[in-house]
Order: C-alpha cells, then structure tokens, then sequence
C-alpha cells in the first residue's frame, strides 16, 4: 500500500512506496502526519517544487458497504492502471434506523405515560432532495471519504460506478409493454443481484467456483413464479437433480446432494433453512442503491474534479477479464475504462463507521425501564472513546502488544477492540495514543 505525502504546508504531494516512506522519516526529513490512513508530512518540500501523474478516486457504492481505490494512470496509455490504495468503508446506517426506530418508540411511551395525548400527524413539509437519515449517512460518509483522500493526494479525477438494480423488474422479469412504461425504466441486471444474494456460489450445495444457473425454488410447473424471490443460483448437477421436485423433497431424497453437502462440510437441515430463509429476503439493499446513486453523484460533481460514471456490467467484465477476485475495494479498481491493473495484489484498508459516540446517557431493558447508567465525562485519563491506541502489557493473562480502537471506563480499566476480539481490563498506564478518535474504526486486511 502507497504511504501518502503532504508538503511542508500540508499539500498534497505524489504518494511514495513504505520503503522510501520510512527512509524519510529516519533521516529526519519527514514526519507522521497521520496513522490511518497512513500519511507523512515532509519538512523540506513544497507542491510546487514536485512533477504529479495523473490520480483517480474510484467509487464502487453499495448499501452496507463501498469500495474505494486510489489508482495511478499511465500519462500515454489511460488504461494501464496502477493500484495505490484499496479501502472499504462500511456503513451504519441499519443501526442508525435501529436508533430512530428505538427514540420514536420512547417519544409514544412518553405521550402516554402520564395523560392520553392524541397523535401529531406528520403535516411537516420535507425539503427537495431529502433522503431518510439512514440513506443520508452513505451519502454523506462516502463523500467524506473522497475529501479526505482528495487532502492526502493529488486527485485529478474520480470515477464512479453507477450501480442500479430495477426493483420492479427484479420483483416481475416479465412485466413489460404499458404496465412497465408506467414504472420504472432503468435497466436490470437479474443474475448479478442473485449472486450477491446468495453469495456467488449453489444455495443447494455450497460448491463455489464452478458454473451457476439461474434456478427456480419452487419449479413453474407445480405454480412457482418467476419473481426474484423464487429465483436462486444453483450448480449444473443440482439444477438437473431438482427438477421438478419441492425443495423440501430434493434435501430429502437426492443422495447426490447429501454427497455434495458432506463434502462442503455443510449440515442438510441447516442448508435448507438457509434458502428458505434468504428467499425472503427484501429488495431493501437494491432500494438504497437506487435511490442514492444520484444523490452521491450530484455531491461528487461539487467537489470541483471531473466525474465519470461507468456500468456494473462494464466493472464485472473488467474485473473477470484481467482474474481479479470479488471484493468491494477491488470493484472500486475495476471501474471505468480499463485495459491492465497492476499492483492489485496488497492488503485493503478497512473503515467501519462507528460514530461519535451518544447523547444517550441512560442504558433501558427491552420495556424501557432504565437497567443503568453511563458517566457524562468524556475523557478519563486522557484518552476517549474511540481513540487509537497502543497497549504494552508487560505480564499477565493479557501479556503482549495490542493495537485497537479504545472504549474507556471510570476506573481507568479500558477494552480495546482489535481486528478479531475485544480485549477488556486493559490498565490505561500500559496505553499509548496513536491517533485521536474521529468516528471510524480501521483494520487491514489481506488480499489473496
């Protein structure tokens, strides 16, 4: 992954390899300016001084999580990239809902409670281009982020995929003629939402990386419909062992399944529950894609760099063509115009939006009784909720290095989150600050 550079004024200069990166800052010609994501400030160098190759931020959006990428251009060739920095910046905005859902529950409660009071109607006009908070907060953090990489790097462009799935047609494939002029006219990609529903491998079996097709769960023949919550991906061999036959009845008689299953180290009972279960499974996900899609391009274009936007199938074609495997940020890389991707291979930063912190001081049981409460003060020792930070403990039960985000205590007995695992009773005198809480939690993980 490139290490960032500012000049001495904290302008953004060409990003540097970890090698060189550390050189600097062991000469004493640079300093850490930030840790995640990892950045220098050099002492010596101003933006004018330096040449820039053309950079581009690439946007992958979806609802629970959004790929970006930081790729270099070739100054003759467009198309021959180089990949700099992979991010996936995961999103909050079902606990956001959670949280409104929770405070308009406590608001009746409170109506209520001492006298009747009758309803207030929702009579509020809402402004042009309002989107529910939940859907405002991926707006809103996916354009964050592209400021922020737009401070730490000489960003000349950004490209965007412009993600979109006809919840009607996904809904009826064969709606058409008057019925569907009166909807919606987007486009509809059917076999690239099944596989992200049901995770690109057979929802009978479990066997990944072979050839899917589009199944039906109940056959047409005994009254199933085409709808896409009746559609599924199965592999060759269990498409032509259901048949006709109830799905019930296949995880019950096909020994070529039960064969299959033990070989993916897959429980029949729970397999089949699996599907019955994720046929259900709302359109929500495809709704929030819609409706946002326009509203981030639309805040993009105000940053003042130029915006393009490219097709999901043009991104799939892209990433299959040149054997780059699935991921969000790697998406974001496949975006756009692309003949060759190098230096794909290396490790993705991963955001978690985790906010601020609460105004919420008062912990409830699922009546709404208070069950406890939380301190008003936001610093103990020195160190907040959220900071990130550095463990040394020197013996015991916890004896090691720790690097993870913190949440404090009164006492001065602190729980550190790490990439895997909550380490709790963490002594604060033991804890170094690394860098300042700012909403997210940050955590490397590999690319294979």
């Amino acid at each position: 992954m490139a290490v960032f550079v500012l000049d001495k004024r904290k302008k953004p200069l060409m990003p540097c390899s970890e090698k060189r990166a550390r050189q600097l800052v062991e000469r004493g010609r640079a300093v850490v300016h930030k840790m995640r994501p990892f950045s220098i400030r050099l002492k010596d160098r101003l933006a004018g001084e330096s040449s820039f190759q053309p950079l581009h931020v690439k946007i992958d959006p979806g609802s629970k999580t959004t790929g970006l990428a930081v790729v270099r251009e070739d100054e003759q060739k467009p198309e021959n990239q180089s990949v700099l920095s992979l991010f996936e910046l995961i999103h909050r905005g079902f606990q956001i809902k959670q949280a409104l859902e929770q405070r308009r529950a406590f608001r009746r409660r409170r109506r209520s409670q001492l006298r009747y009071r009758p309803a207030r109607f929702n009579n509020r006009t809402k402004p042009t281009g309002w989107l529910p908070p939940s859907l405002q907060h991926r707006v809103d953090t996916t354009v964050a982020w592209v400021k922020r990489l737009i401070k730490l790097a000489p960003i000349s462009g950004i490209q965007k995929e412009l993600v979109r799935f006809d919840t009607q047609m996904l809904e009826n494939p064969e709606i058409s003629g008057v019925e569907y002029q009166q909807g919606t006219l987007l486009g509809y990609e059917v076999r690239e939402y099944l596989l992200e529903k049901w995770g690109r491998e057979c929802a009978y079996c479990g066997e990944q990386n072979v050839p899917l097709e589009i199944e039906h769960i109940y056959p047409r023949s005994k009254g199933g419909s085409s709808r896409v919550s009746n559609l599924t991906l199965s592999c060759h061999a269990c498409n032509q062992g259901k048949d006709n036959m109830p799905i019930e009845a296949f995880f019950e008689q096909d020994k070529g399944l039960k064969t299959r299953l033990k070989k993916n180290g897959k429980s029949s009972g729970k397999q089949l529950e699996r599907v019955l279960k994720q046929c259900k499974k709302p359109l929500c996900d495809a709704a929030a894609v819609n409706v946002t899609r326009w509203c981030l391009f639309t805040r993009l274009k105000q940053t003042g760099l130029p915006v393009k936007t490219s097709t999901g199938g043009k991104t799939k074609f892209n990433r299959q063509r040149l054997g780059i495997p699935k991921t969000h940020a790697l998406d974001a890389a496949c975006v756009g115009p692309v003949d060759l991707i190098q230096n794909w291979k290396q490790p993705t930063l991963q955001i978690k939006a985790s906010g601020r912190g609460s105004y919420q001081r008062t912990r409830l049981d699922r009546f709404g009784f208070p069950r406890g409460y939380l301190m008003r003060q936001k610093s103990v020792k020195g160190f907040q909720t959220g900071d990130l930070v550095k463990a040394e403990v020197p013996s015991g039960k916890k004896e090691g290095t720790h690097t993870g985000r913190i949440a404090i205590r009164k006492t001065g007995s602190f729980n550190i989150q790490t990439g895997s695992q909550i380490i709790q009773g963490i002594n604060w005198k033991y804890c170094t600050l690394i860098q300042r809480g700012d909403g997210y939690g940050y955590h490397n993980i590999s690319t294979n």
